[in-house]
């Protein structure tokens, strides 16, 4: 037979404790550890065995209750500078009592912000309905219209007409090359013509792009050591060879 679990839903470690302690009618400055751990980890429990994700935050507060739990079972008390004995419960007790101030404030301010929500602003509602008409008095206008308002209007259409008309525009244009193509073709040409001159492959191929995608291929080639350059007098031009791989 098969069973439901139901857990309320906590916003946080601290509001869980303080439901088991408003639930069992506790005095939060004189908190029974044991049992209000061992309520803590059994909600703890319960979400595991429901698959739900235990926050980190949780768990923090839980391993903090055992520590407070273990430190109450030693013997030996702790002891401050001042030779003072102090509570394991302190630091935890003060950080629940800061958590049930601003709880209730929090909730003060839900209750005044719920109340402010039901109620409606204030109005003349005669000059809202003067404002209405005002607006909408297509007549009124007419009557007040002459041929200076008229240019008026001219000029500013005309101006954003002109600001439009004057936006940049950007054409993305795609190459008809790549250097895996021109590549290619330079070392087809190679090995047709043994030898070809840059200035050639400029004549045959003089779009401004197809320049620079050659010229990057050629650096390229010349890198992986496919093809060898022999520059010629006053630097003004070069040839392409292929280059050849020794055996040895």
């Amino acid at each position: 037979m098969s069973y439901e679990i139901k857990l309320p839903i906590f916003q946080g470690p601290f509001d869980l404790l303080l439901f088991f302690i408003e639930r069992d009618e506790l005095d939060i400055r004189d908190i029974p550890i044991a049992k209000v751990a061992n309520d803590f980890l059994d909600y703890l429990h319960h979400l595991e065995l429901m698959n739900l994700e235990v926050a980190s935050e949780f768990i923090l507060v839980a391993a903090t209750l055992m520590q407070i739990k273990a430190k109450m079972l030693l013997p030996r008390p702790v002891i401050d500078e001042l030779g003072n004995e102090l509570d394991p419960r302190d630091e935890l007790i003060k950080h629940l009592l800061e958590y049930k101030k601003y709880k209730s404030v929090v909730a003060t301010f839900s209750e005044l912000e719920e109340n402010r929500s039901l109620l409606q602003k204030r109005g003349n509602i005669m000059d809202e309905i003067r404002l209405i008409g005002d607006r909408n008095n297509v007549e009124a206008e007419l009557q007040d219209l002459d041929l200076y308002k008229l240019l008026k209007v001219y000029m500013k259409v005309m101006g954003r007409y002109e600001a439009e008309k004057s936006k940049p525009i950007h054409t993305v244009t795609p190459y008809a090359y790549t250097i895996e193509q021109q590549k290619e073709y330079i070392l087809e040409s190679i090995r047709k013509m043994k030898k070809i001159a840059f200035s050639d492959i400029i004549t045959e191929m003089p779009d401004k792009i197809a320049i620079i995608f050659n010229f990057l291929s050629i650096l390229e080639l010349l890198q992986t050591q496919h093809i060898t350059i022999i520059v010629g007098e006053g630097f003004n031009n070069f040839w392409i060879e292929e280059k050849v791989m020794s055996n040895a």
